[in-house]
């Protein structure tokens, strides 16, 4: 005989039945009743002063201004006296008139602090008002407490959300019928009915004022989305039109350099070694300088430019580019001090860069002067100095002015790596460049296995 056994992956009753749509509509507007009206009820939230920039308050006195800004309590408090007056007219005069205009100011001058308590309370002092009113007026709302909860409604909805104003219209139309049920108030003498129909014109006010907010904020958002948008696509035009000019003017330059310097050797009989090995720096550096300033323009062109796969320069490349500065005519000696080791790519490309600008800087403002260029590779980063003498005083090359970027583009790089630079010139005549890169020190390998 086999036996078949089943295996339940549902639990059996009510808890294994799928919720329908409206059962969790109620969930949640239930969660949604205790988020606003439950949760902290009595949470201390202080009503904010009102902006004084605006249209007719910012041409007011500063002192005016100021005392304008506790305009919205001024007006709480005046609508809380207007309901204790209410409420001690309509009770017996005496101890119980004094108690219901207290009940009735109560609750309004609450809202200043608590609104969502103020909101509980309304009822608990209206409750007592009826009761102290001895008959006089309406039921269950005497008059301080009818005017009373109208402005703790609108006030509590005006420093809450929309869906808050719907749940105290629906608590207040139940506290009137449960009033009228179990107070045995008179259906026809009672005041629910206008409290309603005021309390749900004052509510939906609010929430139009709440709507038209909302969608002047949203407006606004799109608004500055918008003109950021704009901003952009016109930052990108005068970048795509730059890098257009710049290629035009100075690619086309460099070319000529290049073709002319290749050519020159060609159009001398007989040229000397050295004028030939002159121009064959000069066309290098020529198509060497296009090379960069086409990686350049690529990059200002388009955001998702991708850099080439050509190798950045560092400090491995170093002798080549002290070997093309000595045959442009300048001495420079380089000394190493530390335990040569690989840095991170953005430290050996700025260091590269720092060498290289300190040194045009050499050749642009002391041609014929002496050059010391010193890295010293230490236990938290990298330290470089470029020094130069002062220019040979029977000098046949004019200094070259620059536009004064040098510096600055030294000083940006060290910035980009938190590192330190001083640029000053020195007692000698000369000018001296030092640099500190701080380098992060490796974290130790972790050695485990299962």
């Amino acid at each position: 005989m086999t036996e078949t056994t089943h295996t339940q992956t549902t639990p059996p009753g009510a808890a294994g039945r799928p919720r329908s749509p409206e059962f969790r509509l109620a969930v949640d507007a239930l969660r949604g009743l205790r988020q606003d009206l439950f949760h902290e009820a009595f949470a201390y939230r202080p009503l904010p002063r009102m902006a004084v920039d605006g249209r007719l308050t910012r041409h007011l006195p500063d002192r005016v201004r100021a005392r304008a800004a506790w305009t919205p309590h001024a007006l709480v408090v005046a609508g809380g006296l207007v309901a204790s007056f209410a409420g001690v007219a309509g009770a017996d005069v005496g101890a119980p008139a004094l108690l219901c205009g207290l009940f009735a100011l109560a609750p309004v001058l609450l809202t200043l602090v608590r609104p969502v308590g103020a909101f509980w309370l309304s009822f608990a002092a209206t409750t007592v008002a009826s009761v102290l009113s001895g008959g006089w007026g309406s039921q269950p709302w005497p008059p301080g407490g009818f005017v009373s909860h109208l402005l703790v409604l609108t006030v509590v909805a005006m420093r809450t959300r929309p869906r808050a104003a719907a749940w105290m219209w629906l608590l207040t139309a139940v506290y009137g019928f449960w009033a009228e049920a179990v107070l045995g108030y008179d259906h026809y003498a009672t005041d629910t009915a206008p409290m309603l129909v005021l309390s749900a014109l004052a509510l939906l006010a609010v929430t139009v004022r709440h709507v038209r907010r909302e969608a002047q904020q949203e407006v606004t958002a799109q608004q500055s989305v918008t003109e950021h948008e704009r901003s952009r696509r016109t930052l990108l035009e005068e970048r795509t039109t730059i890098a257009r000019e710049l290629h035009d003017v100075v690619a086309h330059h460099m070319s000529v350099v290049a073709i002319q310097a290749e050519a020159a050797p060609y159009r001398v009989e007989n040229p000397p070694p050295e004028l030939e090995k002159a121009f064959a720096t000069i066309r290098e550096n020529a198509v060497a300088a296009l090379t960069e300033l086409r990686r350049v323009l690529g990059v200002v062109r388009a955001e998702d430019y991708e850099v080439p796969d050509a190798p950045q320069p560092t400090l491995a490349d170093l002798d080549g580019l002290l070997a093309n500065v000595r045959e442009a005519g300048l001495e420079v000696e380089k000394v190493v001090t530390g335990a040569v080791r690989e840095l991170p790519q953005g430290v050996e490309l700025s260091a590269y860069r720092i060498v290289q600008e300190a040194l045009s800087n050499t050749l642009r403002h002391a041609p014929g002067a002496v050059a010391r260029v010193e890295i010293g590779y230490v236990l938290g980063g990298l330290g470089l100095r470029v020094v130069n003498g002062p220019a040979p005083a029977p000098n046949l090359v004019k200094p070259s002015p620059g536009a004064g970027h040098g510096i600055t583009g030294m000083r940006e790089r060290v910035s980009m790596l938190n590192g330190e630079m001083t640029a000053a010139a020195t007692d000698e005549g000369g000018y001296e460049v030092a640099v500190f890169l701080p380098v992060p020190a490796a974290a130790p390998a972790i050695e485990g296995g299962a």
